[in-house]
């Protein structure tokens, strides 16, 4: 899929789940109404059985796609932290974070359609190599028919590619982007963006296959899906601009995981 044009159709997804016990993250309620696609926290860096299962039962009920957010096992670090985990273990791991929402999800009525890393995992396996194999190899052990969610040009969706899973590129409309289309680290100035207005202005130019990096440069993105954080500050108000933003263009919020013709 290129550039979103005027009349055709772009995901949009969030990551939800992750509230742990009595500990609450983000508004999932709201965001379901809003979003196409949910990314579900696992357990490994938020997230438990029962709000997985809310969500799940909610996704459901409004035909919003459920993808498996898997983490490296990083509870306290909250899965943005680097872990020289072994690509045997971390394969496992994989493996059995998409296979415990699978059945979740199957209670409910709904499937796992897709599986999106998370934080310090998504972006290692731009460039680790290693580590990228690990985590197709668990995807492929849990349903090889399964999506995966990823950045553009990285080992991750070349390794998947490889292997024969549908690959789906994806842009981050309140994350700062560097001039080589990684994103800037969270430690540095300008990682995240929170001005409503700014975001959907920056969404409608992601859609249409471009982005403003951190040095000003304009640099070529291909997405098909756009992420709002669900743990950004003002995620609800973020996700309902971008989605006006996109709407007033005539481009149509869809789940990509139900454009199978594509897979």
């Amino acid at each position: 899929m290129g550039p979103v044009n005027v009349g055709s159709s772009i995901d949009l997804n969030s990551d939800v789940g992750e509230s742990f016990g009595a500990w609450s993250m983000g508004d999932d309620s709201a965001m379901l109404k809003l979003v196409s696609s949910v990314n579900v926290a696992c357990g490994f860096h938020a997230g438990d059985p029962s709000t997985a299962r809310r969500i799940c039962r909610t996704a459901a009920a409004t035909g919003v796609a459920v993808g498996a957010h898997v983490s490296y096992r990083d509870l306290a670090g909250f899965g943005r932290r680097f872990v020289d985990v072994d690509p045997v273990t971390l394969a496992d791991e994989v493996l059995y974070q998409v296979g415990a929402l699978q059945a979740i999800a199957r209670a409910e009525g709904t499937r796992v359609s897709y599986v999106k890393p998370h934080g310090a995992l998504y972006n290692t396996i731009v460039h680790h190599e290693v580590q990228a194999r690990a985590v197709v190899d668990g995807v492929v052990a849990a349903a090889d028919h399964l999506a995966v969610l990823g950045l553009p040009g990285s080992a991750f969706l070349a390794f998947a590619g490889e292997r024969g899973l549908r690959t789906v590129t994806e842009g981050f409309v309140d994350r700062g982007y560097r001039a080589d289309g990684t994103l800037v680290p969270r430690s540095q100035p300008g990682a995240v963006l929170h001005d409503p207005a700014a975001v959907a202005e920056r969404a409608v130019l992601m859609a249409a296959g471009d982005v403003v990096a951190d040095d000003g440069s304009l640099i070529a993105v291909q997405v098909q899906s756009l992420c709002v954080h669900g743990d950004t500050p003002g995620a609800v108000e973020l996700a309902r601009a971008v989605r006006a933003a996109l709407e007033a263009t005539s481009t149509a919020i869809e789940p990509f995981a139900t454009h199978e013709s594509e897979a």
